[in-house]
């Protein structure tokens, strides 16, 4: 038996398991090591400074692996704004054939993608924000349950509700995202209308993720109930790992007006990448899921991707067969 579905015959890959774009992770070493073990691996745009520096990272990352591979542009708003034009050019010129977007307002982007025949993975956490990037003309749709690391947008609705309600309604093929780490997870997803799954929090911690062994560590120790939501009073919130920032952060937010920039100085990209290459789990946020507790191993992206699918096959074969029989 093997899982075929409209993802992996759109992205041309094995396992309908798709490696979330992740900042200051998805480089060429974990990109590369996904789309090997027959995922589809994606590399984050805006982890490389320049758009001369993501070019540079694309042909590495060509140098490492033979199989598709994507790579995350995210678009999110910013007082000096990253130049996304130039990002999205390199992508372009680069042959890059499957581009993940994620953020807000992405219809310039899609358009100048799907113009030059990039398949286009859009992410989005609510139904009805995915039935507009599908009238956009993305060719598929991520899903992102309130589960998730990362922004879950505000309306707190979890996978179990979420993948359905967009299967529901969305023609194009979709990636249930949020909470995903194993093979119970995947065959869950495919159960509830999806095509594959979209995983992030879980591959960090295996052993190609290009960040501290702490860091890792600290994601098998952690259960489901070690995250937290900040910048809630914001209107933008995010799913971390806990921690002492984390918490301070939480607290700071909750004051009677408080303002973005009470926590900003706790909260900058630059110090979460210290904490992932250094290991100093208290030096800035670490972006973590409630996946956290199903996490209780570091394995080769390899090893992961084939248990995950194995598992799958046989709960789908298997268990779920007998109960009908």
């Amino acid at each position: 038996m093997a899982l075929h579905t409209r993802v992996t015959e759109m992205l041309g890959i094995e396992a309908p398991i798709v490696q979330g774009g992740m900042m200051w992770v998805g480089t060429a070493e974990m990109a590369a090591a996904v789309s090997n073990a027959g995922g589809l691996g994606i590399l984050t745009a805006l982890t490389q400074p320049t758009p001369d520096a993501l070019a540079a990272e694309i042909e590495r990352c060509k140098t490492m692996t033979d199989k598709p591979f994507g790579v995350n542009l995210t678009v999110l708003p910013s007082v000096n704004p990253p130049p996304y034009r130039d990002y999205r050019r390199v992508i372009i010129d680069a042959g890059v054939k499957i581009v993940e977007t994620a953020g807000g307002r992405p219809q310039e982007h899609v358009e100048d993608f799907k113009a030059h025949g990039i398949t286009i993975l859009h992410k989005c956490t609510s139904v009805r924000h995915a039935l507009s990037a599908v009238k956009m003309g993305v060719d598929i749709i991520s899903i992102d349950g309130f589960e998730c690391a990362g922004h879950p947008g505000e309306d707190d609705v979890p996978g179990l509700v979420l993948i359905p309600a967009a299967a529901d309604q969305i023609d194009v093929p979709l990636l249930a995202s949020g909470g995903f780490g194993d093979g119970r997870g995947l065959a869950a997803a495919l159960a509830l209308g999806a095509d594959g799954i979209n995983m992030g929090t879980r591959f960090c911690a295996t052993v190609e993720a290009p960040i501290h062994e702490k860091v890792k560590q600290f994601l098998v120790a952690n259960g489901e109930r070690d995250t937290n939501l900040i910048f809630r009073g914001f209107k933008n919130t995010g799913r971390v790992a806990k921690n002492s920032v984390s918490d301070m952060v939480v607290e700071i937010g909750s004051k009677p007006g408080a303002e973005f920039g009470d926590v900003q100085p706790y909260v900058s990209g630059v110090k979460g990448r210290e904490a992932l290459m250094s290991g100093d789990l208290d030096r800035g946020l670490i972006w973590a899921g409630q996946v956290q507790g199903l996490i209780n191993d570091i394995p080769t992206c390899e090893a992961l991707i084939a248990r995950i699918v194995a598992d799958a096959e046989s709960i789908i074969s298997t268990r779920l067969a007998r109960l009908v029989a």
